[in-house]
């Protein structure tokens, strides 16, 4: 039976499932549903997003439109200094600005990348630059970063405010977290944060992220959203067969959404299934 992706968030909505694992091709509409679910959960924010305050959200997430608050200044006059501008929202300002988590993003970032490779924030957090370390033990500075790299980068930002997310309302007593900023909070979405990785670090990715969402004890639920058959796989496994699924296009805006009972090998065996869609 098919539906809208309003529908399909609304279905999504209504379980009480810890977390729900979704698999679907580029370009089916994985985006447009984080978009739809965010709209479901918390209607008033729509269209909000920058001006909103962190302590007015129940839903977090990660997705394109993230990453479209981080643009490049490619310094084209001088051809010296490009840097990778950083627009203020709600949760920009809170991990950088307000708990000063920058060192922790550097962490997590050189962890999926390369330890040669080292953001530089400006003094009033509005930008980062990046070096890299050559073999002569030279820092070649100002140097453009990968679309890839650039996509880890705010994975990185995303993945500090989610640690902290989880560390506060893991805290039972309200009176006894230190901020009551999260305390609306009652889902997360995460949209693929695994663009240009390699095998490796994706696996990494994978096991560290279902690691943070099950030490999560406070009933914050989570969806996520994948078109990379391993990092489904690697999900599906950690976390032991919970709610998975496939969302196909079925014609113009309607969609269908695919109870899964295995990994991606198992229950819709991604290259059968790549080439009966070709088909």
């Amino acid at each position: 039976m098919s539906k809208t992706l309003t529908e399909i968030a609304q279905q999504l909505n209504s379980t009480d499932k810890k977390v729900q694992l979704i698999y679907a091709f580029n370009g089916t509409g994985k985006t447009r549903l984080s978009r739809a679910f965010k709209h479901e959960i918390d209607p008033k924010q729509e269209g909000d997003d920058a001006s909103s305050e962190l302590a007015d959200k129940k839903i977090i997430y990660y997705s394109a439109f993230t990453e479209d608050l981080f643009y490049w200044d490619n310094d084209l006059g001088q051809d010296a200094e490009p840097k990778l501008e950083i627009q203020p929202n709600a949760f920009t300002k809170w991990v950088l600005e307000e708990q000063g988590q920058d060192q922790s993003i550097i962490t997590t970032f050189q962890r999926y990348t390369s330890d040669k490779l080292t953001p530089h924030f400006s003094a009033d957090l509005s930008s980062v630059s990046f070096s890299c370390e050559r073999g002569n033990q030279q820092s070649e500075p100002h140097i453009k970063i990968s679309k890839g790299e650039e996509s880890n980068f705010i994975w990185s930002v995303f993945n500090a405010l989610l640690e902290q997310v989880i560390a506060e309302l893991n805290i039972p007593e309200v009176a006894d977290r230190s901020t009551d900023v999260f305390n609306k909070l009652t889902h997360v979405f995460v949209d693929d944060p695994v663009s240009s990785l390699d095998e490796n670090h994706l696996i990494e990715l994978a096991v560290n992220l279902a690691a943070l969402i099950k030490s999560s004890e406070s009933g914050l639920r989570f969806v996520i959203t994948t078109h990379n058959p391993l990092f489904y796989n690697v999900l599906f496994n950690e976390f032991g067969n919970k709610d998975c699924y496939m969302l196909e296009r079925v014609e113009g805006d309607r969609f269908a959404l695919t109870e899964k009972k295995g990994d991606s090998n198992k229950s819709f065996s991604y290259h059968l299934h790549l080439k009966q869609v070709i088909e």
